[in-house]
């Protein structure tokens, strides 16, 4: 496989070869990959891995545990390269458990990889990177950065499948001119190749599941093992205010979610249908169940809007978006609803169904450029 050290440099606008630049390594393929291109490219580079958490167990699909840093030390030493490894478990703790914690007990359903990259990767990283005098932090992330007179802009990475623009709309500005992130070029396979190219002991690792202090995957347990009390019992009703069930906490539940809530037992008519949780009432701390149809959302209400270029999209605009990671573009109306709050109201022009506070909702045009996002507060079939 050939690679052209020179286009990566353009298409990425990197600084001048020789320089010092600093690679966040996960311990993954991609991070190792990243360091693998610049350091062959004639960068100094140095790489710096996160120790967020204490790893229960030691399997293949985290990040940031104890194999994964062990991992990015080895590939360091064979590029000949410096490795520092960074303890940021308070700040991980403070900014991303705690939160993802709350944000479940309040009956949203958080994203705690943006929460990561908007404080201990985006911030804490390049503060240790300025103080080394790297000129740039460089991260394994699929997104295309491209610089312009109305500001930096980000793209859909080419591997469509790997693309991770999503996780990254709530980045500043003053952020990106700071990062890059040489991969968003090249697809998953390629990167793989690379990896093989130079020789690389993780070329073959798995990739990390999403929720990466969670290896089990079992958000529950991990959430009642992190709060005070056992949580507090409520009811689960209809929408017509029938009560079928108790639950143990609100936190056990997800808006959207089908499997495992508790009144699968229930005998119907032969054609009943499915229940869906289809709302979390907080203040009276009770589930509301019923039939999928009812999720079918047409408006989406967001706060805190982070718009990537200089000048502010007009109070009302067409744009494609995206309410999960996972989830294709959907056509949409965005209205700006207030600019100082920053506060917004998405109509989706096909229904969506399970919006659930918490999540993000991602602005694109048709060019695959990113121009925003918010963070979801609400969703509605028809406005209130």
């Amino acid at each position: 496989m050939q690679i052209d050290f020179k286009e990566i440099i353009k298409l990425n606008n990197l600084p001048k070869v020789g320089s010092r630049v600093l690679v966040a390594m996960s311990g993954g393929v991609d991070s190792s990959v990243a360091a693998a291109l610049l350091h062959n490219a004639g960068y100094e580079v140095i790489g710096v891995t996160m120790k967020l958490y204490e790893a229960k167990k030691t399997g293949t699909k985290t990040c940031c545990s104890g194999v994964d840093i062990s991992d990015a030390r080895n590939t360091c030493k064979k590029l000949g390269i410096k490795h520092y490894i960074l303890n940021f478990q308070n700040n991980f703790k403070e900014f991303v458990i705690n939160d993802f914690v709350e944000s479940y007990i309040n009956g949203q359903t958080p994203i705690p990889c943006i929460r990561c990259n908007q404080t201990v990767k985006f911030t804490d990283l390049i503060d240790f990177a300025k103080k080394l005098n790297s000129q740039i932090l460089v991260t394994g992330h699929y997104v295309k950065r491209v610089e312009s007179n109305d500001g930096i802009h980000l793209y859909q990475a080419n591997d469509d499948l790997k693309d991770q623009s999503y996780f990254l709309f709530a980045t500043t500005q003053k952020q990106l001119k700071f990062l890059r992130f040489p991969l968003g070029h090249f697809t998953k396979k390629q990167i793989r190749q690379i990896a093989k190219l130079y020789n690389l002991d993780v070329a073959q690792k798995p990739d990390s599941q999403d929720i990466c202090f969670i290896p089990d995957g079992n958000y529950r347990d991990f959430i009642k093992k992190n709060i005070s009390n056992s949580g507090q019992k409520g009811n689960i009703e209809t929408l017509d205010g029938k009560i079928l069930g108790t639950h143990n906490g609100i936190y056990d539940f997800t808006i959207g979610q089908r499997k495992g809530i508790g009144v699968g037992g229930i005998s119907g008519k032969t054609n009943h249908k499915p229940y869906y949780v289809l709302d979390i009432d907080t203040k009276m701390n009770k589930i509301i169940i019923g039939p999928k149809e009812h999720l079918k959302k047409y408006y989406v209400y967001l706060r805190d809007l982070n718009f990537f270029s200089k000048i502010i999209p007009s109070k009302k605009f067409s744009a494609f978006v995206k309410v999960r990671s996972r989830k294709n573009l959907i056509s949409a109306q965005i209205k700006v609803s207030n600019i100082s709050k920053k506060t917004g109201i998405v109509q989706l022009l096909e229904p969506e169904f399970g919006i659930a506070p918490g999540q993000a909702c991602v602005f694109y045009n048709n060019f695959k450029k990113v121009i925003g996002g918010g963070w979801i507060t609400a969703g509605e079939e028809k406005l209130s």
